[in-house]
């Protein structure tokens, strides 16, 4: 098991801290965020908030119009539950903010749904100029926030409490907007975001031994969704299988459904594996067991979905 995605983020801000736009705020979540090392270097940049996420928001809305790269950083379901002021403080006004959610999907564990962000990329996939970035695995992390340092506009950077596997080597190169083929194959395309990409890649590989040929896809953009990518998949698979540590309203599936239903010239059908439901208490591998998001509640999926296209 690789490193949590937030621990890849505070090594990387720390590092891109180096230029003097960037500022980063915390809602009194420095040590969970992993903003310590940052407010360490550079302390004249580091912003402690206190418990006021709307507050946070404003402020980096308004260091943004002043020029400055501001990170926003929270638990996932606290500063994306500011929805209101992410809509009006940092879409309508397209400041270039990027918004850090920490503490993604039912992977939080044991501290249960109220700390689980399970409808944020929803939320965030809903206002018209703010992009969604969900990676996979550290070095993706690392990669995201150094484009992220450059992007121009809002931005909302999507991370893991626990540690998640690494499905990137330390060449990779993120591609906004780009989503990426860790395997290719013939039968069933599994098309995953986030945490759950090495469980995809975990599931594809049970799968060949039972003589499925498995595409792997992994999507870390969200907003903008690489159209192409999936639209290539539906034409090429039997089937299609979404695969994200979020509700399936609005997150991944849903960009993928919206994607399809705009006409790709497939019968291939689409089946999407997320949360149907509120999370629960439990560890990490207990409820991605549970929620069938582990490698091989993916993998059983796959098999009942191809058997029944046969």
């Amino acid at each position: 098991m690789g490193a949590a995605t937030r621990d890849a983020f505070g090594e990387a801000i720390a590092r891109v801290g180096e230029d003097p736009r960037v500022i980063v705020l915390t809602g009194d979540l420095r040590d969970s965020t992993r903003t310590e090392a940052f407010a360490e270097r550079y302390p004249d940049r580091f912003l402690e908030c206190g418990i006021a996420e709307s507050n946070m928001i404003g402020i980096a809305s308004g260091l943004a119009l002043e020029g400055k790269v501001p990170w926003a950083c929270s638990f996932s379901c606290f500063v994306t539950g500011r929805f209101e002021t992410v809509r009006l403080s940092v879409a309508y006004q397209e400041a270039n903010v990027r918004i850090v959610g920490t503490h993604s999907g039912v992977g939080v564990g044991e501290d249960g749904y109220s700390q689980m962000s399970l409808e944020d990329i929803a939320m965030i996939r809903a206002l018209p100029n703010v992009s969604v970035i969900n990676p996979a695995d550290a070095v993706e992390t690392e990669r995201a926030v150094e484009y992220l340092l450059d992007h121009r506009g809002p931005a909302f950077l999507r991370l893991t409490r626990q540690g998640v596997e690494d499905v990137n080597d330390d060449g990779y190169r993120f591609e906004f907007g780009k989503a990426v083929t860790l395997l290719e194959g013939s039968d069933v395309a599994l098309v995953a975001t986030g945490a759950p990409v090495g469980e995809a890649v975990k599931a594809a590989e049970a799968l060949e031994d039972d003589g499925v040929s498995t595409t792997v896809l992994n999507v870390h953009t969200i907003t903008p969704i690489d159209e192409p990518a999936v639209r290539m998949a539906a034409a090429r698979h039997r089937a299609v299988i979404t695969i994200e540590d979020h509700s399936v309203h609005g997150g991944l599936g849903g960009a993928v459904a919206e994607v399809l239903a705009a006409g790709n010239g497939s019968a291939a059908p689409l089946h999407r594996i997320g949360m149907r439901s509120f999370g629960e208490s439990g560890s990490p591998a207990e409820l991605y067991a549970k929620f069938g998001l582990d490698a091989v509640g993916i993998a059983r999926t796959a098999r009942e979905v191809l058997k029944a296209r046969s």
